[in-house]
């Protein structure tokens, strides 16, 4: 998988300057008996990245005793952009697309936020019960589709993927917009939609319909119209669901998406940072043990998939002690 994006070399340059500032030491003996507070914007109940901040803060408390992570339900990445900006939440999950708009500005100024670290790779596709007559993307024109919630990010990949096949959700699907993530699953199985859109490794939504007694088929785009997705998006990358990742999944899935972030609010310390970045490495096992996507939250994926300037200066200096490599 290439790394998350490129960008403009002036916008990199400012980056770089900020970031590279030095950072405090780090204090001990005060921190543990009076631990910071921090608290982690996830997403609604029922969705992939509530599930994973749950279990990120949990091994970070573990592992941190300067630390009191609390994960608190959002409604997910853009509105965790937005809390990030106004500093009414310390650090937030973000989906790729979400992330590189804001980081890259897209005509605007970038967002003064940093990444933490990445989360794990989105390759976005359609589930469908596994006895529907659904095969390909285009048997979907024209039927119920869940596409997420109002604030997701991945109804960002939903418009870029499809966009590339000349598709789009509101024009050529019956679209359906949810309250809360863990409502189109339940809508698939109840046979209210045809469809529901997601992305990424172990993603709950798809886990519960792959589990069902129904069972699941996933729709990806196929292999040429993976290529005319990149042609007309090459801000995204190719990756693959593994074969096995869901019940009845026998065989590697490809698409196309990017890395989900994990990002900080613009004045967070140095200290917070670089003790954060240490527990989410130092957690990895523990954090893969728990959740399938989490064997993709590394320090070497983090240091292979973001580009130095976009990193908070305190996790830059825990990935310089942890001596990870570059690519």
């Amino acid at each position: 998988m290439k790394r998350f994006s490129a960008l403009p070399a002036a916008v990199l340059a400012s980056l770089g300057a900020l970031f590279m500032l030095d950072a405090p030491t780090v204090s001990s003996a005060e921190t543990d008996l009076h631990p910071t507070q921090v608290v982690l914007g996830t997403a609604t109940p029922g969705g992939g990245f509530q599930l994973f901040g749950q279990h990120l803060a949990e091994v970070i408390n573990e592992l941190e005793s300067s630390l009191r992570v609390e994960a608190i339900a959002t409604r997910g990445s853009v509105q965790n952009l937005d809390l990030l900006k106004t500093s009414k939440i310390d650090v937030g999950l973000v989906e790729g697309n979400a992330a590189r708009q804001a980081l890259e500005g897209g005509g605007r100024t970038p967002a003064n936020l940093a990444v933490l670290s990445v989360m794990y790779p989105n390759p976005g596709m359609f589930a469908v019960l596994a006895d529907s007559p659904y095969r390909q993307i285009e048997d979907l024109k024209g039927k119920p589709v869940t596409f997420g919630t109002r604030a997701s990010g991945l109804r960002i990949l939903a418009t870029d993927l499809l966009d590339g096949v000349g598709l789009a959700p509101e024009r050529d699907f019956e679209q359906v917009i949810l309250e809360k993530a863990g409502d189109g699953p339940t809508l698939v199985l109840e046979g209210k939609v045809a469809a529901l859109w997601g992305a990424g490794i172990g993603w709950p939504g798809f886990v519960k319909i792959a589990d069902s007694q129904a069972g699941a088929r996933f729709i990806a785009p196929s292999a040429e119209q993976v290529q005319r997705i990149l042609a007309k998006h090459p801000h995204l990358r190719t990756m693959s669901v593994p074969a096995g990742t869901y019940k009845g999944q026998d065989a590697q899935i490809d698409s196309v998406g990017l890395w989900s972030l994990i990002l900080v609010r613009p004045k967070l310390p140095a200290e917070v940072a670089y003790r954060l970045a240490r527990a989410i490495h130092r957690g990895e096992g523990a954090l893969s043990e728990r959740l399938a996507q989490g064997r993709y939250t590394t320090a070497q994926n983090t240091a292979t998939q973001v580009p130095a300037a976009l990193l908070h200066r305190g996790a830059a200096r825990y990935y310089q002690e942890a001596d990870v490599n570059r690519q």
